[in-house]
């Protein structure tokens, strides 16, 4: 093998080590195994997956570009606090990426595009019906990207996507709590009305379906997030 073949080959191995390192910190951020200001060690992290500190730093470059790390002045490294004091800022980005991705899926969308739609919304329903907590956030967020995507605007799809990603920290916690146990039927009913909108072509039914879908979210976790701040109070 010469010299230029063993240099791909190791860039490959690091490569796939960056993805693995990343997706699966990813994952335990975003599903709150790694909570809000947990510390993130490089060295620690070199161990457990039993490679250099390279590409662990790589992979960490990854996560803090899409705002789930922050580094601290002393160069420690934490998974990223959510910002609750600016929540209604996010909400207001959130519904907004909802019009116009559902919009754009609705004039856009190719076949293929409406069968993964239907996919994920079955994945979601059949998560639901086993009241997988962490399936049903996961699907969710997969079934609205799937939308944007059909939207074929790649500038929507990459803030959409870190929203929805933020938006998964927010639903871990508040998600299944604030319907009380209850499947969130209602949720199932708008997403198979957001698909038929899309797959009619109807533009302004799906904006508007769209926006309902986002305020009904807005509207539960606000209200999951009083009860808590309620149970929080010392009497």
């Amino acid at each position: 093998m010469s010299a230029s073949d063993t240099t791909a080959t190791a860039e490959r191995k690091r490569g796939s080590g960056v993805r693995m390192v990343y997706e699966l910190l990813r994952d335990q951020i975003l599903d709150l195994e790694l909570p809000p200001g947990a510390i993130v060690d490089e060295i620690q992290l070199a161990d457990r997956f039993g490679m250099s500190r390279t590409p662990i730093r790589e992979a960490l470059v990854r996560l803090a570009a899409e705002g789930l790390i922050d580094t601290l002045p002393n160069r420690s490294t934490m998974v990223s606090q959510i910002d609750f004091a600016n929540l209604h800022t996010f909400f207001d980005a959130l519904t907004l990426m909802y019009r116009v991705t559902t919009r754009l899926a609705a004039e856009h969308h190719q076949p293929a595009d409406l069968d993964r739609i239907r996919r994920l919304q079955r994945a979601y329903e059949d998560a639901a019906q086993a009241r997988d907590e962490i399936a049903m956030i996961a699907t969710n967020r997969d079934f609205h990207y799937a939308i944007a995507e059909a939207g074929r605007n790649r500038y929507y799809l990459s803030l959409f996507g870190r929203l929805l990603d933020e938006g998964r920290r927010i639903l871990r916690l508040y998600y299944y709590s604030s319907f009380e146990g209850e499947l969130p039927g209602e949720y199932l009913r708008e997403h198979e009305a957001i698909v038929q909108a899309i797959a009619a072509r109807d533009i302004e039914a799906a904006d508007r379906l769209a926006r309902a879908h986002a305020d009904q979210i807005v509207r539960q976790i606000g209200k999951a997030i009083t009860r808590d701040r309620r149970q929080d109070i010392a009497i």
